[in-house]
């Protein structure tokens, strides 16, 4: 290893460890001891530490273990005359600035708590995130498990000029890669100057703004870390498999960008623990053998039109992008983009016109593969600021194509027409809204463009069902009310279809193992009345997913035999989950919260718990993060009973579930809910009610409790005796 990389980065290290150091001696003077410390809404205390270490840091106290292992793991200074090899110091020097950097951002969050936004995106004018909450690691952090997003660019300084930041962001995000960006360089951030280039910045964009320092970096590395724990099985402690599954699963790469700082390289060595190279824009010395890092680890004076070309060679990721006959950018990285108004060029539904989107299924006669019109006025026929209606009909036609499969293409619609730079698409069916900006119309991109997307992604995704696809594009008035008409009929029929559909009159359930890269002993059973966990699989969903992928992870699980139709168990299902958890689970009960039920995993969107006080049962949604009557919040429900356990009190499932009429049905159904958050009741409600009047308490959403009435037990008791909740008057649930 480069003496002179080794000797910058023991320096900077020293520096850092110095100052994590003076940093804490004078928080324990202030605040004592005891005080907690933390990242906010995690349950991953430090990640780095407790991933690495197995430390859990929860009070100023704790850091001294860690501040004393930072200096026993800090190599002296690197002599002029040195025999020794320094590749492993300085990989223990990286290693301990990281540590050390994750004590002084704990310590920014207890001193300044408004420092960091905590959110997706900046807040008053406050660019700086800090470090993701588990909302957002759930959200993003499976990008990384099913190849949405390969990994992250790591970007420390600033480029040249805004021309050169702007078009190395763009093109990491063409290549669907996270950008994490932190320090400063020349007296400018990069993420500085995407703002001032008028680049959205934030989560949904993939430009995440960590924080203005160096130290800063901990929140990318962090995020890796929290990923393995969270997402590949990873105990806290074993850094072994921790730094492997990084350099083997998460792709990600340092990107230093300006004169690099003695602190800069000792967070380059800390990277390089994780197997993430470096890549820089000056020529600092280079380290090109493999050792660590799946090729070179420090690469530098690359060209800025080639680096991130070069990067993503030197980290050895395979980057598949679909060249689309589009003027614009195209790739997941745009779907968080916004259009605002006063950036509208031409803008579709919404409520300011009618817009409609149908995918309807052709004999093969009637669909001219590759086919696109645009029946009416496109961008260039209209004035800036303009409102057009829009049906946009795809038909498709295939020998293997099935009505069944016509919602799995139109649900695609929503996202692929957001990755293209500067369109915005929200909604689906008839209340989609659509709005194409300025930029976009300069450079070029029309209507039928849409059209192009439609048809090679769908083509390229879905090529195994269909033969045809053809797209038409309507924007006159008339015509776009006559198919709004057809397409509400259609999306009737489907409702009813899947509405009306019942446990019992169907013999085939269907299994979805998607999770189980990181809860290896959970297996989802998906059926017409018990939705899967996460909330994105329904009993149709699945069926197509099978048909369109017969290897894939959801299969055909036969029920057999009833052993139990009140608790929800049957044998063909027992002996389906058997084999899937590999021997870990050999049964459980679909409808039950008390006897042995289903598996849970980390990604599901809600949890339920029994209340015994209330006789009842509460859920809470991932997205609130407060404290909850069972006395534990969200985050540390998932840690306790989502690694795919069966446990009796508290299970796992999805917001639609709650208003299907087998959720809890051995308990007595949404009977026992006796609390929730009150924005998960506004989400439901509409449904919630259709299912409160059939069973006869039509005002039972009223009944229940929320966080506005109380967090503990004791608190919401009153209430439900108030309201006369039917809960208390039930047989004892336990």
């Amino acid at each position: 290893m480069s003496k002179i990389i080794a000797s910058a980065a023991i320096r900077g290290a020293h520096k850092i460890i110095e100052q994590a150091d003076d940093k804490w001696q004078q928080a324990v003077d202030k605040y004592g001891a005891n005080e907690p410390v933390g990242f906010p809404n995690t349950a991953y205390y430090l990640p780095i530490i407790y991933g690495v270490l197995g430390t859990k840091v929860e009070k100023l106290g704790d850091m001294e273990q860690v501040i004393k292992r930072c200096k026993s793991l800090l190599p002296p200074m690197v002599k002029e005359t040195h025999p020794m090899p320094y590749l492993a110091p300085a990989l223990d020097a990286g290693m301990a600035t990281l540590f050390a950097e994750e004590l002084i951002e704990s310590i920014r969050y207890l001193e300044e708590p408004d420092f960091y936004t905590k959110t997706e995106d900046s807040k008053d004018g406050n660019i700086w995130l800090g470090a993701a909450d588990d909302v957002i690691l759930r959200k993003r952090g499976i990008e990384f498990v099913d190849g949405t997003a390969p990994g992250f660019a790591a970007i420390l300084g600033s480029a040249p000029s805004n021309d050169i930041a702007v078009n190395i962001a763009q093109e990491l995000q063409q290549k669907n890669l996270y950008v994490f960006m932190c320090a400063e360089s020349g007296g400018k951030r990069f993420s500085e100057q995407l703002i001032e280039s008028g680049v959205q910045i934030g989560w949904p964009t993939r430009l995440v703004s960590f924080g203005p320092d160096v130290s800063a970096t901990v929140f990318a590395l962090g995020f890796a870390a929290r990923a393995a724990m969270s997402f590949g099985g990873v105990e806290p402690g074993d850094y072994r498999k921790l730094l492997l599954y990084n350099k083997d699963r998460i792709f990600a790469f340092a990107m230093p960008l300006g004169d690099v700082t003695d602190e800069w390289y000792a967070n380059a060595a800390g990277a390089i623990n994780y197997g993430f190279p470096v890549i820089a824009d000056t020529p600092i010395p280079e380290i090109l053998p493999t050792g660590i890092c799946t090729y070179e680890h420090v690469v530098s004076n690359v060209p800025h039109n080639k680096i991130v070309s070069r990067a993503i060679e030197v980290r050895g990721l395979k980057v598949a992008v679909t060249e689309l006959p589009i003027p614009v950018a195209f790739g997941p990285a745009f779907e968080g983009e916004r259009v605002r108004r006063e950036e509208v060029y031409l803008e579709c539904g919404g409520g300011k016109s009618q817009m409609v989107e149908w995918v309807t299924s052709k004999s093969m006669d009637e669909v001219e593969d590759g086919k696109i019109e645009v029946i009416g006025p496109d961008i260039d026929d209209v004035e800036e600021g303009a409102k057009l209606p829009l049906a946009i009909i795809v038909e498709v036609a295939g020998r293997e194509m099935q009505e069944d499969y016509e919602p799995i293409l139109e649900r695609q619609i929503h996202h692929l027409i957001n990755y293209a730079q500067g369109v915005m698409h929200i909604g689906q069916r008839d209340i989609a809204w659509l709005r194409i900006s300025k930029s976009a119309q300069s450079k070029g991109f029309k209507l039928r463009h849409i059209g192009d997307i439609l048809y090679a992604k769908l083509h390229q995704d879905f090529g195994r069902i269909m033969d045809k696809l053809q797209v038409k594009l309507y924007t006159e008035g008339s015509k776009v009310s006559e198919l709004v008409a057809k397409a509400k009929e259609t999306h009737a029929l489907r409702d009813a279809r899947i509405e009306g559909m019942t446990d019992e009159e169907t013999d085939i359930y269907y299994s979805c193992t998607l999770c189980q890269s990181f809860a290896p002993s959970h297996v989802c059973t998906v059926s017409p009345e018990r939705t899967g966990l996460c909330g994105s699989y329904n009993w149709m969903d699945c069926k197509a997913a099978y048909e369109i992928n017969p290897t894939g992870p959801n299969q055909p699980v036969p029920k057999g035999e009833t052993i139990d139709a009140r608790l929800g168990q049957w044998k063909g299902v027992n002996d389906f989950i058997f084999k899937a958890s590999r021997g870990k689970i050999d049964h459980y009960n679909f409808y039950s919260i008390i006897n042995d039920p289903m598996t849970t995993c980390g990604c599901c969107e809600c949890i339920a718990a029994v209340l015994p006080i209330c006789n009842g049962v509460m859920t809470v949604n991932r997205e609130y993060t407060a404290m909850t009557p069972c006395g534990m919040k969200f985050t540390a429900l998932a840690g306790t009973i989502g690694g795919g356990l069966s446990t009796p009190g508290f299970v796992g499932h999805g917001k639609y579930n709650i208003t299907q009429r087998k959720y809890l049905s051995a308990e007595g159904s949404i009977k026992r809910l006796v609390w929730m958050p009150k924005s998960l009741k506004e989400e439901i409600a509409e449904r919630f009610n259709v299912r409160a009047k059939e069973i006869g308490i039509p005002n039972l959403l009223d009944m229940i409790a929320d966080e506005t009435i109380g967090t503990t037990e004791e608190e919401i008791l009153p209430f439900l005796q108030e309201k006369g909740h039917p809960a208390l008057t039930m047989d004892p649930i336990m």
